[in-house]
């Protein structure tokens, strides 16, 4: 630490405005913020201790140890439009958000619908400003937030069985996993999966693979069929031809 530093240090005791009038404790020594310092960085934000917080913020710049006053603003509040599909239908709300918030596509994020009650979460498919559609975006710069349900979601599911196909659809929550080589059950029809296609538009086949029902495009399955009275080797059938019965 400089001369200049540890001299601002030694000042910071004799100071009335380092302390609350309650107290005489020091406020939010750990807290820190990025803004100009007069000494030694007047144009370009550096890291800052806070030494004392409310209406009149004192702070330390952490380059030079140089102590001044500073002015914090507040994140300003916002509301952006968010249109939200859900399989084949559409809804507009309004989600509160800061001028430091940003947006990005793929994201996944609550809509809090104060208006009406409501949350949603979604994940964000296209972000609209004034000037074009961008992958990313701060609010203050955003007209409307694209993106799809997953609290809830149908996913397709082709059950191959013997030289047909057959559709099914299942509804299940949007963090629901499926995992190639399991078992499942849609619309009375038990299936063992195959391979599935993602809304990426790749797909995985290894046994094993876990994907969770919002990234699910389509489930390729064969049909499980349930063995019948006899049919298969089961552990008491086993257990009688071991003993010769």
């Amino acid at each position: 630490m400089n001369n200049k530093a540890i001299e601002n240090k030694n000042q910071l005791h004799s100071v009335n405005y380092l302390h609350t009038p309650d107290n005489g404790i020091i406020e939010n020594m750990n807290d820190e913020v990025e803004v100009v310092c007069p000494s030694c960085s007047p144009k370009i934000e550096v890291p800052h201790d806070v030494l004392k917080s409310g209406q009149n913020v004192v702070v330390q710049c952490q380059e030079c140890g140089s102590v001044h006053p500073t002015t914090i603003e507040k994140p300003k509040k916002l509301d952006v439009k968010v249109i939200i599909s859900r399989e084949e239908e559409s809804f507009t709300c309004t989600h509160r958000m800061t001028s430091e918030d940003a947006v990005i596509v793929d994201d996944e994020i609550i809509i809090d619908d104060e208006e009406n009650d409501e949350v949603y979460p979604i994940i964000v498919t296209a972000i609209d400003t004034d000037e074009k559609r961008v992958n990313a975006a701060m609010a203050p710069d955003i007209n409307t937030i694209w993106g799809r349900a997953i609290d809830e979601v149908i996913v397709r599911i082709s059950v191959h069985k013997g030289r047909k196909t057959q559709a099914l659809e299942k509804r299940v929550p949007g963090g629901y996993e499926f995992t190639i080589g399991n078992s499942e059950k849609a619309e009375q029809t038990d299936f063992r999966i195959t391979k599935i296609k993602k809304r990426d538009g790749s797909f995985l086949s290894s046994r094993g693979s876990v994907v969770e029902a919002k990234d699910i495009k389509r489930i390729f399955a064969d049909e499980a069929r349930r063995q019948g009275w006899g049919e298969g080797r089961t552990a008491w059938s086993m257990k009688g031809k071991r003993q010769g019965w």
